[in-house]
């Protein structure tokens, strides 16, 4: 069957045998999700994550990252979900298409946590989590998502159930009776986008797979080959355009995901479908001196499918901001950058602002494919009184093809993890992500999580245009 081949490849998998750079991929993708979890942690969605967990008593086994609060494994990999998404800061994989660390990095840390896991076996299990993401994500296909399912909440749910099971130390038997389980959890709709609700996806597929580990090891019993046949999940919720999973899995290792087509790490922290229109805009604007005041009409073309995902054609709150490129187009013009400032609800009502995002217009270029929003290009027109400028924009900030350096890494790490820890202790923390693989016990780097005794984290003050 080829759920059982999948999990053999999972379980079976020597660490020893993974290519460098996908292990040190691994470690990347670890850093930059626990960066912005800490930082998420203080959103309004990250205040409710911590009533939450004070509220159902767990026990206290796993951290809530960014607190000095502790849950029962599935509990904090929820919370830290949520947190890890309530930016939209965190990494995507464009066959995935979605984000795939935000449900695998909880989820591995609260098993890893309770087992306490080597830093080494953690890396492992996220990079053969990384591999069910890509290779799932080929056989369900554009439509899969197209059709209104949020993926990183259902393909995710299956990687961050393999991560997990990887760390737990279960074999490939009670791997396929997991995903058996978490099949019939599979939830997350792409109409709650621009809510609190979208990362709640990313925590609930955390939570689900932890609880799904957890009781396949107890000897729960499920459909062992939910992938195959009648009735499974691909003949549930593929698109039409979905690869064969045979063909999917003949791909496994070969190449790795984390090297083609590689994590997309966001420089900004929005809906991905607004990097790239963002990123071409930006450099108009440094090339012209393009400024607000001159601005008469901005145009983006966006290829069939790759504006999926920004539902918020006119936003009044900073997540519906997230999810508009006419927001977006409009504060990069106005301010110039993008920053987790912009994305509150003060920036987003300002006067200038609501003027300009009525002179953002998007149009469809035609193609008879199908994109995502990291995928193709996308055509910039910026009309002023000097004249028009554009650009076809064929690259996406934060992929392979346009990385960030380390230093952009670093000082995005810093700016999200020192708002909850202070610079010190995010800088101690970032030392010990960094050497995650020759870490004995994942538990001291999650004790780095949490701020000193009475230490209060640093608020997001608003900004004002000027």
């Amino acid at each position: 069957m080829l759920t059982e081949r999948l999990a053999r490849f999972v379980i079976e998998t020597r660490t020893a045998d993974m290519p460098t750079a996908v292990v040190n991929g691994a470690r990347d993708a670890l850093i930059d999700t626990v960066g912005v979890a800490l930082a998420g942690s203080l959103e309004p969605v990250g205040e409710i994550m911590a009533r939450w967990i004070t509220e159902i008593g767990a026990r206290p086994q796993c951290a809530l990252w960014g607190s000095a609060l502790a849950s029962s494994p599935s509990e904090a990999a929820f919370a830290n979900g949520v947190c890890a998404h309530a930016l939209d800061f965190d990494d995507s994989l464009t066959t995935l298409r979605g984000h795939p660390s935000a449900t695998m990095v909880p989820a591995a840390l609260a098993v890893g946590e309770v087992v306490g896991a080597g830093g080494a076996d953690v890396l492992a299990a996220y990079a053969l989590g990384l591999e069910v993401a890509g290779k799932l994500g080929r056989a369900m296909g554009h439509g899969h998502y197209l059709r209104g399912w949020h993926s990183t909440a259902t393909i995710g749910l299956f990687s961050s159930t393999a991560a997990a099971a990887r760390v737990g130390g279960l074999n490939a038997e009670q791997l396929c009776r997991a995903w058996g389980l978490a099949a019939s959890q599979i939830g997350g709709l792409i109409r709650n986008f621009g809510t609190m609700t979208k990362p709640f996806h990313a925590g609930h597929a955390a939570r689900c797979a932890v609880q799904s580990v957890w009781m396949a090891r107890a000897g729960f019993t499920a459909d062992g080959g939910i992938l195959d046949g009648k009735n499974s999940v691909l003949a549930t919720y593929r698109g039409d355009d979905g690869m064969p999973l045979g063909e999917a899995l003949d791909l496994l290792g070969k190449p790795w995901e984390m090297l083609e087509p590689g994590i997309y790490v966001k420089r900004w922290p929005c809906c991905y479908c607004n990097h790239r229109p963002v990123g071409g805009m930006l450099e108009l604007i440094a090339k012209h001196g393009i400024r607000a005041d001159e601005v008469r009409s901005i145009e983006v073309g966006f290829l069939p499918g790759s504006d999926t995902a920004l539902v918020s054609l006119d936003p009044h709150t900073g997540l519906e901001g997230k999810f508009s490129i006419e927001y977006c187009a409009a504060a990069t013009v106005l301010d110039g950058k993008l920053t987790l400032e912009s994305f509150t609800d003060i920036m987003v009502q300002r006067p200038l602002i609501r003027e300009l995002i009525k002179k953002v217009r998007r149009y469809r270029i035609a193609s008879d494919k199908v994109y995502s929003g990291i995928v193709g290009y996308t055509d910039i027109v910026i009309d002023t009184a000097r004249g028009r400028f554009e650009m076809r924009v064929e690259r996406t900030p934060g992929s392979p093809a346009w990385p960030m350096t380390e230093q952009d890494r670093t000082e995005k790490f810093m700016d999200c993890a020192g708002r909850v820890l202070g610079e010190p202790a995010a800088r101690r923390l970032l030392a010990l992500a960094q050497s995650c693989a020759t870490l004995p016990d994942i538990r001291e780097l999650l004790r780095a999580t949490v701020p000193a005794a009475g230490k209060s984290a640093k608020a997001r003050e608003p900004q004002t245009a000027g």
